[in-house]
């Protein structure tokens, strides 16, 4: 199983992606993370990933391709891989295809979860949790049952990202809206973009891409 998960931050692809691992067994890709580990082991790749963050540059994407090619030949991706936060231009999509075509390998499928900016936004905004024991909450959807009292350890203490606020939501949303979703007609173009609600409820979701998932990956 190859795949990617699609969709603007908020729309539920970690939750998903650790769900579709868990049940097959696939290894979700974060670039973020690949890069941490690159670094962190002193390869080659993660030597020259080291010096151009540092430098304050952009990762080119060469070396991004290559990073992602020496990870899914990892004996812990035999099963397939859900790379999630890549790619993010034509460009990349492009040059993706071309070092998967390399190693005799292919996407079996592209899944956007397509969202309502105005939901997301209070969706997103609305979170916070528990500064205790890290349980989460929403001030419209899951409030604690106590005002002020976490319903898991009793704590008072709770926090909120910084970067969930309604106005930092709507600008993610734009940059994605912007800069990311042209992939879309690309994959589309392909015939392996699948389209779900990202809206819905998580298990739902989770329901409607293993459909995907059984009809394009030959899973059983």
């Amino acid at each position: 199983m190859k795949l990617v998960l699609f969709g603007p931050p908020g729309a539920g692809k970690g939750t998903q992606a650790r769900r579709i691992q868990e049940e097959y067994g696939v290894v979700q890709l974060s670039t973020g993370d690949m890069l941490r580990a690159a670094v962190k082991s002193g390869s080659a790749i993660g030597q020259e990933a080291d010096r151009v963050m540092k430098a304050g540059q952009l990762m080119p994407d060469s070396m991004m391709i290559e990073m992602i090619a020496e990870r899914i030949l990892q004996p812990d991706c035999a099963k397939g891989f859900i790379l999630d936060g890549f790619p993010r231009t034509v460009k990349q999509a492009e040059a993706l295809d071309e070092m998967l075509e390399r190693l005799g390998k292919s996407l079996d499928c592209v899944i956007e979860m397509q969202v309502d900016d105005v939901e997301l936004i209070e969706r997103i905004s609305g979170r916070f949790s528990c500064a205790g024991c890290g349980a989460g909450y929403h001030d419209h959807f899951k409030p604690t049952r106590d005002i002020d009292i976490c319903d898991e350890c009793g704590s008072g203490e709770f926090t909120r990202r910084l970067d969930d606020t309604a106005e930092s939501v709507r600008a993610r949303l734009k940059v994605f809206r912007d800069q990311t979703a042209p992939v879309l007609p690309y994959y589309e173009a392909k015939k392996i973009l699948y389209r779900i609600d990202g809206m819905a409820d998580i298990d739902e979701v989770t329901r409607r891409i293993k459909n995907i998932l059984l009809a394009t990956a030959n899973l059983s």
